[in-house]
């Protein structure tokens, strides 16, 4: 269990990590092409997704996702630095423009019938929430694939096994919980001990959820990880491992 005085301390750590952004351009090449092939994996999913919901052609938003592909396997990226924003905003920009590129190129419309101009106009607050949907996902599901590896790489370990059917059967009882894990595991577990492991499985999920968020910023700070936390909404989900005074999501204005 964690206390107050090992909070910021997990925040700290994985602030003086150089995050996989920064490797990926990097000044030793070997380094640099691993974090790039890295982030490639990490991300290719999310633009993918955003991709097909810009181009209506499924051969267009594979053509475009492959276009973007090979710029980040190039290190087109490299100025993603702090002063010019978040490297997800960069991103989102890049992905944007060479939509409107192609389109351009081709003389093209998507099926509703929007302009090539409407795309390289700025994005909209729904667009932007469409973006930062598709990133927050693929942050989630590298968390969990992740937390499944240490799994597998534990022996006697079963932290995702018990989280995943937490969130398989939110609905369960303590008891019920207990029944479900102990007949996965083959070993029988009380409901006291499940709500302890699932307490440890969830603080062991926000630990790999901030790695994962601070891998794609630039110079990962607390502050940082913690605003990009925010933004992505996953506050709920790393709560117990922020500082005190920053445990509160602040309130949207409007």
């Amino acid at each position: 269990m964690s206390t107050p005085g090992d909070e910021p301390s997990r925040l700290e750590a994985i602030s003086t990590r150089w995050s996989l952004l920064r490797r990926a351009h990097g000044a030793s090449i070997t380094s640099a092409g691993e974090a790039r092939n890295a982030l490639v994996l990490r991300y290719v999913p999310a633009i993918r997704r955003y991709i097909g919901a810009l181009v209506q052609s499924d051969q267009d938003a594979d053509d475009v996702t492959h276009d973007v592909v090979v710029r980040l396997l190039a290190g087109d990226f490299a100025g993603a630095d702090p002063a010019r924003g978040r490297f997800r905003d960069l991103l989102k920009t890049a992905i944007r423009n060479m939509v409107r590129n192609r389109w351009a190129r081709e003389k093209r419309r998507r099926s509703s019938g929007l302009e090539v101009a409407d795309v390289a106009a700025e994005p909209d607050t729904a667009d932007e929430a469409r973006w930062a949907a598709e990133w927050r996902e693929s942050v989630l599901d590298l968390a969990w694939k992740a937390l499944q590896q240490q799994e597998q790489s534990r022996p006697g370990s079963a932290s995702y096994t018990l989280l995943r059917l937490r969130a398989d059967h939110p609905d369960d009882t303590s008891d019920e919980l207990a029944a479900r894990f102990s007949n996965a595991t083959g070993r029988p577990v009380r409901a006291d001990a499940v709500r302890q492991k699932l307490r440890r499985a969830r603080l062991q999920f926000a630990d790999l959820l901030i790695a994962e968020v601070a891998h794609a910023l630039h110079d990962p700070t607390p502050e940082k990880i913690e605003d990009e936390i925010v933004a992505l909404g996953l506050m709920d989900l790393v709560r117990d491992l922020l500082p005190a005074e920053r445990r509160e999501e602040p309130q949207q204005q409007s």
